[in-house]
């Protein structure tokens, strides 16, 4: 069944991310590093951060339109 398949591959999905240790995180980061360089991940980070963001204040109705948007 589709539903019994999707579940596997989540419990699958669920144990690779969750199973991560210290120095795969780090192979990470560092390969991230390198792809993007020093000055652009701050930029990434923003970019995540005002999409977080946005989908929150979707996700609870919107915001005020008296609150103003921090650059």
């Amino acid at each position: 069944n589709k539903t019994y398949i999707c579940f596997i591959k989540f419990k699958i999905m669920t144990h690779l991310i969750l199973g991560m240790g210290t120095q795969e995180i780090i192979i990470i980061l560092v390969i991230v590093l390198l792809m993007f360089g020093g000055k652009k991940i701050p930029e990434l980070m923003k970019g995540l951060g005002k999409g977080m963001k946005e989908f929150k204040d979707a996700k609870d109705g919107g915001s005020d339109s008296n609150e103003i948007e921090k650059i």
